[in-house]
């Protein structure tokens, strides 16, 4: 063949493109669950079972990413949000997991709710080197980056909220007898740590505990065990269900002890008003957000836009109910680690941006809130604003506290 300039040219641009071409495809890394189109995330939720009200989170997230993919998705990629039933039960968790994870290959999996449901299934995730994410608990064993680094908790630490509490009580109320009623799970287990560690060396001291489990259907005869034992201040460790029955019935007995509420069971609309506003008032516990029930935030530009999310993505949703904002904030904090993804959707990746977190733009915090995690600390939410419910919604009292 006779070679000539022309053929040389020829020769030589093909010759680059494909060298370029490697390239090319080289600047997007697709794990699976990613793709040019799509991103495919799980999210299980209580659909049904003893704890089905927390199930506004997901529907929540949903109407989130439903906005964002209507705007256009993500880097240019719709997001596919699979939601399944896994009734706050961890032995179904661990069929949801399963599921999720090897028929319909999810990218990652977010805002699961529960200590004893992700626990169940912590092993298995990082086994398999899925993320799991901005978790519903506050419990240390998902603070531990070593031998867990796929998984990174949201809210902030239960151990670090008990230590806020013992730190108020012993400020406001010297000599105080507390008592605590608490879960039985690692949800209390952790927050009776935390206010041990916090009254040790203090004016005030823990007398009496009672325990529970999440299907009893009251607590009854645990809140008259614990009046007896002459405590003037009580810590509920507990979520919302079990939160109001604990309020009303220690009313109905006459017992007025202070009462300290954990953030995972202080929604106003699941217990406080259940309760009776009347019964709840002057509880104290720990926010992170705007309250939507509350008027103070009626004018902001974030409650807003919050509210007429759900008003055209989720109008079964009830606007006013706090717990739906647990899910704006997971589904705005997993949007953002894959917005810095980029096109390098990668499972690997994901896991390094969600856990390494630095105060990123979410609405809806309170002033002062702030988001960062490390491997030091993989809890998200790093500090809380102490509110106390005054029979209409949660007002701020004093300052906010660091949970690190």
């Amino acid at each position: 063949m006779r070679i000539t300039r022309r053929t040389l040219a020829l020769s030589a641009t093909a010759l680059a493109g494909s060298l370029l071409a490697p390239l090319a495809f080289a600047q997007k890394q697709y794990d699976p669950g990613a793709s040019d189109t799509e991103i495919l995330l799980g999210i299980p939720m209580p659909l049904s079972g003893p704890v089905s009200g927390y199930s506004i989170i997901g529907k929540v997230a949903e109407a989130y990413f439903a906005r964002l993919n209507a705007q256009g998705g993500i880097n240019g990629r719709k997001v596919k949000l699979l939601m399944y039933d896994d009734q706050y039960s961890p032995p179904k968790t661990v069929e949801v997991a399963r599921r999720l994870v090897e028929q319909d290959q999810i990218l990652a999996w977010f805002s699961s709710l529960g200590t004893a449901s992700n626990m169940a299934i912590q092993r298995y995730m990082n086994a398999k080197k899925v993320p799991q994410l901005f978790l519903q608990s506050g419990a240390s064993q998902f603070d531990n980056a070593r031998q867990y680094p796929w998984t990174t908790p949201m809210l902030g630490s239960y151990r670090g909220e008990g230590k806020v509490f013992a730190s108020h009580i012993a400020a406001h109320k010297p000599g105080a007898k507390v008592a605590i009623l608490m879960q039985n799970d690692d949800l209390g287990r952790e927050i009776l740590k935390g206010l041990q560690e916090g009254l040790a060396g203090k004016n005030a001291s823990l007398v009496a505990q009672a325990t529970f489990e999440v299907t009893d259907p009251t607590v009854d005869s645990q809140i008259v065990q614990l009046k007896a034992s002459g405590a003037d201040v009580l810590v509920l460790a507990s979520t919302a269900r079990t939160t109001a029955q604990a309020l009303r019935k220690a009313a109905e007995i006459g017992w007025t002890p202070e009462r300290y509420v954990n953030i995972a069971g202080a929604s106003v609309k699941m217990a406080m008003e259940p309760a009776g506003a009347d019964k709840a008032k002057g509880a104290i516990t720990l926010a992170y957000y705007k309250d939507p029930g509350s008027k103070a935030w009626d004018n902001d530009p974030e409650m807003k836009a919050y509210k007429e999310l759900l008003k055209t993505y989720a109008p079964g949703v009830d606007p006013l109910n706090s717990s739906g904002v647990t899910g704006y904030v997971a589904a705005q904090l997993m949007a953002h680690v894959l917005r810095e993804c980029g096109d390098k959707l990668t499972r690997e990746n994901i896991r390094n941006i969600a856990s390494n977190l630095k105060n990123p733009k979410v609405e809806l915090l309170l002033p002062g809130v702030t988001i960062a995690n490390s491997a030091e600390d993989l809890h998200a939410v790093a500090a809380m604003q102490p509110v106390r419910y005054n029979g209409v919604d949660m007002e701020p009292i004093g300052k906010v506290e660091s949970l690190k």
